[in-house]
């Protein structure tokens, strides 16, 4: 039984919301252990500091409330702004999961926030990688690693004595705009294949590695320093022992037909020029220029509302999983959307097993499960094929 849409919002209305002291940068060891943890009571009729409901009673635990506290500032996460974000019974939306995991996915009203039920085990990974993700996104403030705001664990009293375990993050791809198509992608092939008829994948659809039919081109500065951030993000997660995460991508194209087609902007040639251009764009000294001038790209950042092109790439028919198709020259500017979710997996006996299993029976190189110094690697010469310079 889930937690009632009431409890949540207020829980975490609660939590973000709630006063408290100034919070330094630097934070001490003690902070970021297991064992700092704050339990609240919620009772139907209301206390000081929690407002009256007509659910039963439920205790509410913030995990390590200081370190979130101060992600939350890091990340400019606003706590007004967040429980404005959350409010009312209806402030909730349920998503249906891009995984195979039995997570339940919420989204707030205006696409801000997204709040995911946890396992156990995954707060676990996260409550022990905790210091180390605090001082890499400190140190990176352009890491595409998924922002966390919070972790917390609601209690049901009386006879159910359930426990739900939630993370609030910010949602990767909150954009004004249509998403048009959506990209989980791993660098395996194993299973990695949207199971649907082509009538039925619509722009909520979540396609995978098999499915991809795009090259992601970007300008110059921008691919340096998207290639160097991939770089130390995956070197993060492999120092951390987490594999089994992907890369979240979301396109908006910007011209689109009434009937959902896709309008190319042009064709390159050999030589890399493109035949025709039916949109303006900005040209290589221009994307510079901007990513150097704050005032000009203040709402665009690394994996945040990015103007790039695409190039649409065919599998030949005897190459079924083939991971990166031919390009076809036909080209499609966008505005993308891109982050690393799914980080808390660790390379636990149930993953080692499955990779025994699988090795026997399939190509080793096909399958999710792998070590994470095989997964870093693997999931970066993918990234870094699918990606290029925009010539």
């Amino acid at each position: 039984m889930m937690v009632t849409a009431f409890q949540r919002y207020s829980l975490e209305r609660h939590s973000v919301g709630r006063p408290a002291p100034a919070t330094a940068l630097d934070l001490k060891a003690s902070a970021f252990d297991p064992k700092e943890k704050i339990w609240t009571r919620f009772p139907p009729e209301g206390s000081e500091y929690t407002p009256p409901h007509q659910s039963c009673e439920f205790k509410w635990k913030d995990y390590c409330p200081v370190v979130f506290r101060t992600l939350r500032k890091l990340f400019k996460v606003d706590p007004s702004d967040c429980m404005i974000s959350i409010r009312g019974n209806d402030a909730l939306r349920e998503l249906s999961s891009p995984g195979k995991s039995d997570s339940f996915f919420y989204l707030t009203d205006d696409d801000r926030y997204m709040i995911k039920t946890m396992k156990k085990s995954e707060v676990k990974v996260l409550i022990r990688m905790l210091s180390a993700y605090y001082n890499h996104v400190r140190s990176f403030e352009n890491t595409l690693v998924i922002k966390y705001y919070g972790l917390h664990c609601v209690k049901l009293t009386g006879p159910i004595q359930k426990k739900v375990r939630f993370i609030t993050m910010g949602n990767l791809l909150r954009s004004e705009n249509t998403i048009h198509r959506r990209f989980n992608l791993k660098g395996s092939s194993l299973g990695r294949i949207t199971e649907k008829p082509a009538s039925e994948i619509d722009d909520t659809t979540i396609l995978k590695d098999i499915d991809l039919n795009f090259i992601f081109k970007l300008q110059k500065a921008w691919f340096q320093e998207f290639c160097r951030q991939i770089d130390r993000d995956c070197e993060f997660l492999e120092q951390v022992r987490t594999m089994d995460y992907s890369l979240m991508l979301g396109l908006n194209f910007r011209e689109i037909s009434t009937n959902g087609e896709l309008s190319p902007c042009g064709r390159r040639t050999p030589s890399g020029n493109s035949e025709k251009e039916s949109t303006p764009r900005l040209s290589r000294t221009d994307m510079d220029q901007l990513l150097l001038d704050r005032k000009r790209w203040g709402s665009i950042k690394l994996g945040a509302n990015m103007p790039a092109q695409v190039e649409r790439t065919i599998r030949r028919p005897e190459c079924e999983l083939q991971l990166v198709g031919e390009q076809t020259g036909e080209c499609y500017e966008v505005v993308m959307f891109f982050g690393i979710i799914d980080v808390l997996q660790d390379y636990d006996i149930t993953k080692k097993l499955e990779h025994a299993y699988k090795s026997i029976h399939y190509d080793r190189t096909s399958i999710s499960a792998v070590d994470p110094k095989q997964y870093s690697k693997r999931f970066r010469d993918f990234i870094f094929k699918v990606f290029a310079e925009d010539l």
